[in-house]
């Protein structure tokens, strides 16, 4: 089996990861930074050159699949599947050629239920599903993780403290993850689709391109930040005390209280969780 330079050649690594775009390279990345791993204890597999070349300068051991990866992992290795979710039945096959591996997976594929990764695993997997969002390419993120099938007692910890270290971590029923996918997981579309409208209104009301979207960035950066910081008060609270009877930030809230605003809004993310459900059906 061959493995190319980096790590060494994974042996006895304790984390295998399958799919290493933006979003593993990030929770790698927190890992190493919160020091919970290190490189060498990390063999990757991922079908795109220039990720694998990123990996092994990083110095992770690359597999020449998924599993030769799973194949490296030591008696303690966990797997961190991260694929687009289209990916899993090649997964599937690349695994067939070995034993079914009965070690810990940590799933991050959006609407693919447990059991079926487990199936792809050759039945015998303990299987933890984790759903983390684009913001824990910078450390802001929030996940949700959830024990799966197969999953034993404390199966989740390992989940828990990865993500944790590239944000906030919830720990909820496998039955709530298409409900957190849609407020979490879409949540950053939401924001930067208010985004848009706010810089549009800008050029609508005459400033240039420039100006109209730094001053969106920073509201909105400063809108979040009170709010975190605020952790006592509601986001209808903070809202009240911007909106002065008779004054302009009414208007504003009025007109969008008559257009519906706050229900599309309400509507749109319950549309995005039955979205996720009937996805997981069909999987």
């Amino acid at each position: 089996m061959a493995f190319e330079s980096g790590g060494g050649d994974g042996s006895g690594a304790r984390l295998a990861v399958i799919g290493a775009g933006a979003m593993a390279s990030a929770i790698l990345e927190g890992a190493f930074g919160a020091g919970l791993l290190r490189p060498a204890e990390v063999v990757v597999a991922e079908l795109d050159a220039a990720r694998r070349s990123a990996m092994a300068a990083r110095g992770c051991a690359i597999a020449p699949d998924a599993l030769g990866a799973v194949r490296a992992l030591g008696p303690e290795g966990a797997v961190l599947l991260a694929t687009k979710p289209q990916s899993l039945p090649d997964v599937a096959r690349a695994l067939g050629g070995g034993e079914p591996f009965g070690g810990l997976v940590m799933s991050i594929l959006a609407g693919a239920r447990s059991e079926r990764v487990r199936g792809a695993f050759g039945g015998a997997a303990r299987v933890v599903r984790v759903m983390p969002n684009t913001p824990a390419r910078i450390g802001l993120g929030v996940s949700a993780v959830a024990a799966g099938a197969g999953a034993r007692a404390g199966d989740d910890a390992l989940a828990v403290r990865l993500f944790g270290a590239v944000g906030e971590v919830a720990r909820v029923e496998e039955s709530m993850m298409d409900a957190f996918t849609a407020l979490a997981g879409s949540g950053p579309a939401y924001v930067f689709y208010l985004a848009e409208a706010m810089a549009r209104a800008g050029l609508e009301m005459g400033f240039d391109a420039e100006t109209a979207d730094r001053v969106t960035r920073a509201v909105i950066r400063g809108s979040a930040e009170l709010l975190v910081r605020s952790p006592g008060e509601s986001g209808a609270a903070l809202r009240a005390a911007v909106t002065s009877k008779g004054g302009t930030t009414e208007a504003a809230i009025e007109s969008m209280e008559r257009s519906g605003v706050g229900g599309s809004i309400v509507r749109g993310i319950v549309a995005a969780r039955d979205r996720g459900a009937e996805l997981s059906r069909l999987a």
